[in-house]
């Protein structure tokens, strides 16, 4: 049997990781700057992460949500204290596109309602709903096309105004920082207003927090840096640090009832024990602090270069743009200089996602070697 062709692969195979450090087979060192899509967020192999999984291991591993587990409720704990949403309640999950579906299921049972408002470039994954929740018609299949989801411009307070006039939505759903899109943050007055007409209308605002949040911005979650307090805001990535795992939080405005949303394997002994070892380590270490210090570094180093058209972002989820695609470059880093990037739906634009423990020394290195490609 073969393995199902997922995406183009780098000819590397890592065998070993810690820090920012991977190695491949060969023992080559790499840096990696992109994190397996801004999924390591306290770095790879982190000690405390890696003992308490294996401490949770050698106690038990897996039962289903059929008992309590108190890994569950401090989790929660934390989570809302950590990012100052102590009242919410959580769902966890086991991806961000399955705590958009739930969030998008969510906000449908409280409405009564099924159209959401959806943005270009936004990515919000590749299950049935939030596919089609998706700007991408090149992977939603014909089983996931439906007139539910209305697509604006990204930014156009006053398209939005003009849909809400028009008919009713359940939701919006919109990404904290647009990732895959190219790295485009929405504007204060535009989130803040979009906020407004959810309540003025009765609609849900739904906050895609999945490659945004958990300090990725420098904030816990990145429309922190407005004022705005969605109905719904999803999590997943940097989340479990490598371990699959997502959450839903839920104001106590909503209705949620039980039975309304359900998993196996969600928040289960391991996933929890991965994801507090997270928080833990993001407080020990004060890494949104330090996502804040490093990301404004390199983006002031970045805006020095002449070869760069653009640099998008806040803290460590950071977009630069070129003026010509950035293939060519994304694989001399990689082959010439051991360093991983990311790229995103903009072609020109190369992506970095490095963990929050980044260092500036680290940032250095990408810079001088960046420095050589583009100038």
């Amino acid at each position: 049997m073969n393995l199902f062709d997922v995406y183009p692969l780098f000819d590397i195979e890592p065998v070993k990781a810690s820090g920012l450090k991977v190695w491949d087979k060969n023992g080559v060192e790499y840096l990696d700057l992109y994190g397996g899509h801004a999924v390591i967020s306290i770095g790879h192999s982190h000690p405390h992460y890696i003992n308490r999984i294996q401490e949770q291991l050698h106690q038990i591993g897996f039962y289903s949500n059929a008992v309590k587990m108190p890994l569950q409720e401090e989790l929660a704990e934390k989570l809302g204290r950590l990012s100052g949403y102590e009242s919410y309640s959580l769902f966890l999950c086991n991806s961000g596109a399955e705590a958009n579906e739930n969030a998008l299921k969510l906000a449908s049972f409280q409405t009564g309602r099924k159209r959401v408002i959806s943005f270009s470039n936004s990515f919000h994954g590749r299950t049935s709903a939030a596919v089609a929740a998706t700007d991408n018609p090149s992977i939603i299949a014909p089983i996931n096309e439906t007139n539910n989801f209305l697509f604006l411009p990204f930014n156009d307070l006053g398209v939005v105004k003009e849909a809400f006039q028009q008919e009713d939505f359940a939701a919006v759903i919109i990404e904290g920082i647009q990732g895959i899109g190219g790295v485009y943050i929405p504007d204060s007055d535009f989130l803040e207003g979009v906020e407004k007409l959810c309540k003025e209308y009765g609609a849900l605002l739904i906050l895609d927090e999945v490659q945004s949040g958990y300090g990725r911005s420098g904030k816990f979650f990145a429309h922190q840096y407005t004022n705005v307090k969605p109905d719904i805001i999803t999590t997943a990535k940097g989340m479990g640090n490598g371990y699959p795992i997502g959450g839903v939080l839920i104001s106590p405005e909503i209705n949620a009832k039980h039975g309304m949303l359900g998993t196996t394997f969600g928040g289960n002994y391991l996933a929890c024990a991965a994801g507090l070892a997270v928080l833990e380590v993001m407080e020990e270490e004060d890494l949104l602090n330090n996502a804040t210090t490093v990301g404004n570094y390199l983006m002031e180093e970045l805006n020095k270069l002449e070869g760069v058209k653009e640099v998008r972002g806040q803290g460590l989820m950071i977009g630069v743009e070129l003026p010509e695609p950035c293939g060519p470059i994304r694989s001399k880093l990689l082959n010439e200089f051991k360093i991983f990037t990311g790229s995103a739906n903009n072609k020109n634009t190369l992506r970095l996602l490095p963990a929050l423990s980044v260092t500036k020394a680290e940032a250095d290195q990408f810079i001088a070697a960046f420095k050589t490609l583009v100038s």
